[in-house]
């Protein structure tokens, strides 16, 4: 995978609201709540030019029953890919320009991960500002390797997660 790191593109919100029009065409009944999260989502954050998405669907099981819709919007089909209970789908190849990470409605613990860090960030500039360059860095270091500059994030990231978790619970 290619790792390119860009100023925040107002436009993204709007390529997250025609991709959500999608899924919640092809999943109806079985969506639960759709959510736009990662750094594509927090502006004046550096990102890769990638759209998170976050599904809560009923039944995580169920969502097999769509890989067929999926890859018709363009997802290549991943399964779990390396977190128990959830399903993970990417679309673009090596450039991707989507991924959605699934969750059934009951996986409370990694639904607040995700919605939490993508709210801290928002409302954390001097956070966000270390974000940002912390993954400018490791883009520049590992333009070619997604495993070094995922871990190069990851202590990062763990570190403001438990903030983030912390923040939401007291700003309820």
């Amino acid at each position: 995978m290619n790792i390119t790191m860009v100023e925040h593109n107002p436009n993204w919100k709007y390529e997250y609201l025609n991709e959500e029009f999608l899924i919640k065409e092809t999943l109806q009944k079985e969506l639960v709540n759709i959510f736009h999260i990662g750094s594509t989502a927090i502006q004046d954050v550096k990102a890769k030019p990638i759209i998170d998405i976050l599904l809560v669907v009923n039944d995580i099981e169920e969502l097999d029953n769509y890989s067929d819709q999926f890859e018709k919007l363009g997802y290549e089909v991943m399964g779990e890919f390396g977190i128990k209970k959830r399903r993970y789908y990417r679309k673009g190849g090596d450039n991707r320009t989507h991924q959605i990470h699934a969750f059934q409605y009951d996986n409370l613990q990694e639904i607040e991960r995700h919605l939490s860090f993508r709210d801290y960030l928002r409302q954390n500039q001097m956070r966000r500002n270390e974000y940002g360059t912390l993954k400018a860095e490791l883009a520049h270091r590992f333009p070619n390797d997604i495993k070094s500059y995922s871990n190069g994030k990851d202590k990062f990231v763990k570190r403001t997660e438990k903030e983030a978790l912390k923040w939401h619970w007291f700003n309820r």
